[in-house]
């Protein structure tokens, strides 16, 4: 089987991506040969390296949604110049590639393979992690032989399009360790462990509130907080003129967490804090943990509101916008479940519900089933 990936870039469309790609492997090995066809980033780059996927890059271009003369110019640009010397290139690579479906994560860098695909006749598989679909996501979905959907009420595509999986997720980050945690993480213990997740985007203004309330959270908790690479440096400065040294020992910031790290915060954790994306939702629920989301107001659609409402509609999760995420709310929320036992209890056994694990078997299955038919 060879078959072909694309995606907007970010990890939100590559982990799951790669999610698929060992489920595929782990159950038909060396039969199956992947290609990836998307914008360039180093990050992408990285993570599908290690599952041993070929990337090939394109230009790919983007609709920005502020409206000023700089950004209606870069939307030209793109619109008159990138876009289709990407749809060029792509329909390059896929004759030469010649894969017999292509699995697309959504997102701007995906339209243009998903076009040439179209012109080729190859059949297209669309997964969409968001309740809210993207603009490239509704556009492909037209044409896709189907839509693997992760929320059962999903926006934007046609009924008999959709199959509900759920969003794949690694099967890895359900098994880490609490001992290995605290190795990694240089962990004091006795006190309610607290992680934190800013995400890809709007890192910074969680960062800062954390900062903000960090000598008082410190006072009764422990705190993993992983503040996005770009911001390390400042968060941990930030960070000795925020609290005391003595303090400071239940903090440890980390800019970036590889698999096993994340995995192992994820089991050690007694709650999380986090963005709404759908990536990160359907990983916490898998992973059993009570959670407060705070979505990202910049979000396309405000999907990332619309995901956190839903998933909180389960019991498993509070749900925080951010023009309400001060500094006494945001304690009096910690405080409230922490001192809580069984509404923890209860938040786990409603995310448990909520999850599907078996996401990235389902999608390969209706690959498979569809290639054999």
């Amino acid at each position: 089987m060879k078959i072909l990936l694309t995606g907007g870039g970010t990890g939100g469309h590559i982990y799951p991506l790669a999610a698929v790609v060992r489920e595929m492997r782990n159950k038909y090995g060396a039969s199956v040969e992947f290609s990836y066809l998307g914008p360039k980033d180093r990050f992408c780059d990285v993570v599908l390296a290690r599952e041993y996927v070929k990337v090939r890059h394109i230009l790919s271009g983007k609709v920005r949604r502020h409206l000023d003369p700089i950004v209606l110019m870069q939307n030209a640009i793109d619109a008159a110049i990138k876009v289709p010397l990407g749809v060029l290139q792509s329909f390059f690579w896929l004759f030469i590639a010649n894969p017999e479906i292509i699995l697309s994560k959504g997102g701007y860098g995906s339209f243009p393979v998903a076009v040439s695909a179209r012109i080729l006749g190859i059949p297209v598989f669309l997964q969409e992690s968001d309740i809210v679909a993207g603009l490239a996501s509704r556009k492909t979905a037209r044409y896709a032989a189907a839509v693997f959907v992760s929320f059962p009420k999903t926006e934007g595509f046609l009924a008999r399009k959709m199959i509900l999986t759920g969003n794949p997720i690694r099967r890895e980050l359900m098994s880490g360790s609490k001992e290995e945690a605290a190795k990694t993480f240089n962990l004091k213990g006795g006190r309610p462990l607290i992680l934190i997740i800013g995400g890809s985007q709007g890192a910074q203004r969680i960062n800062d509130k954390i900062l903000d309330a960090l000598m008082e959270l410190l006072k009764e908790y422990e705190l993993i907080h992983l503040t996005g690479q770009k911001n390390a440096d400042q968060v941990a400065k930030e960070s000795k003129i925020a609290a005391s040294a003595e303090a400071l020992d239940y903090y440890h910031p980390l800019g970036f967490a590889d698999e096993r790290a994340l995995a192992n915060a994820y089991a050690a954790a007694d709650m999380i804090i986090s963005r709404a994306g759908g990536g990160s939702i359907f990983e916490i629920a898998a992973v059993k943990k009570p959670s407060i989301l705070i979505p990202l107001p910049e979000s396309a659609q405000n999907h990332q509101l619309k995901n956190a409402y839903t998933y909180a509609e389960s019991g498993a999760a509070l749900v925080m916008e951010e023009n309400n995420f001060t500094r006494h709310l945001f304690l009096e929320k910690i405080h409230d479940l922490l001192a809580a036992p069984q509404t923890l209890a209860a938040m786990s056994e409603a995310a448990a519900q909520f999850a599907r694990p078996q996401a990235a078997q389902l999608i390969v299955d209706h690959i498979v089933n569809y290639l054999n038919r």
